[in-house]
């Protein structure tokens, strides 16, 4: 499927900002299911400086600075990608490790053998190993069953027992908090899945992008009105001791990920792919408005 993308964010600061430094996270990743064909990053005023680079997890990371004063910022990203539907999750009986084997294979061992997964075991910035967090996975982890059913079985409960709610969380609640409310919105369920799967030895990664949604039968497509989102990679070793793979998993939605699903950037939380974050000098108050739309192109 080709989906076309923009990703338009605008600030007004008041008063201006004499000087600022951004970075983003905003050019969407090739993958083994996606191809980027094109992209261009656009910033209104122009900026004085860019630069790019790859990320330890592989992800495009676009810096630039404004070196003049500015009452507003505007940030449009505009890509075109090509996406295919992923290898589906090996659910069933013995089609995955039991999640106990994982957990003991990402054991933390002086001396012993590092994998490239055992860093999404450890605790991050917005995902931290926590007792609540076992206590909730625990129903999800029966003695034997594989860490795969395990995982869909999680992100089941999470999309069961919890309710969408954009105005319950910010952007920095804590996931145990997020936890209590049973109530947040996508960045919270995949932090929370997250939590689990780690707190219980499971490595789990966090997955930013975007997801073609369709209007009511009758509606037109709104411009801008898509959002960024949210969903989680859990990963299982392969039997027999050969090298594992990453499964996708959206807790906010109760599905694999599919092919009108497009990667942004992959981390251990949000910190990790934040779309834009940056340091300035002078303003003060400021607004925000961001408006995404996704579109099928023919």
């Amino acid at each position: 499927m080709k989906l076309h993308v923009v990703h338009d964010t605008h600030y007004e600061y008041t008063p201006a900002v004499e000087t600022a430094q951004h970075i983003v996270h905003l050019k969407p990743r090739d993958t083994p299911s996606q191809r980027l064909l094109q992209h261009e990053l656009v910033v209104t005023p122009v900026e004085a400086r860019r630069g790019e680079r790859i990320d330890v997890y592989g992800n495009t990371r676009t810096f630039f600075a404004l070196q003049s004063a500015h009452e507003e910022l505007r940030v449009v990203a505009d890509s075109m990608v090509l996406t295919a539907v992923p290898a589906p999750a090996p659910l069933g009986p013995g089609a995955s490790p039991a999640w106990e084997a994982v957990r003991e294979q990402f054991r933390f061992r002086a001396g012993g053998r590092w994998d490239a997964a055992t860093e999404f075991v450890f605790a991050s910035e917005y995902v931290p190993r926590h007792d609540d967090f076992v206590a909730y996975a625990r129903p999800s982890c029966p003695p034997g069953r594989t860490v795969l059913d395990a995982a869909h079985d999680l992100m089941r409960r999470i999309h069961a027992e919890f309710r969408y709610e954009s105005d319950a969380t910010e952007v920095d609640t804590p996931a145990l908090q997020a936890l209590a409310l049973r109530r947040g919105v996508c960045q919270d369920f995949a932090h929370i899945m997250i939590a689990c799967m780690r707190s219980m030895g499971i490595p789990a990664r966090y997955v930013s992008g975007y997801l073609l949604t369709t209007p009511p039968p009758g509606q037109r497509r709104l411009v801008g009105s898509d959002a960024s989102h949210a969903w989680v990679e859990v990963y299982a070793p392969a039997l027999g001791g050969g090298p594992g793979a990453w499964y996708g998993f959206d807790p906010t939605n109760d599905r694999a990920p599919g092919e009108d699903y497009i990667v942004l950037a992959i981390g251990r939380d949000f910190g990790d792919v934040s779309p834009m974050r940056g340091l300035l000098f002078g303003g003060g108050d400021h607004t925000l408005e961001v408006g995404v739309t996704v579109e099928p192109v023919a």
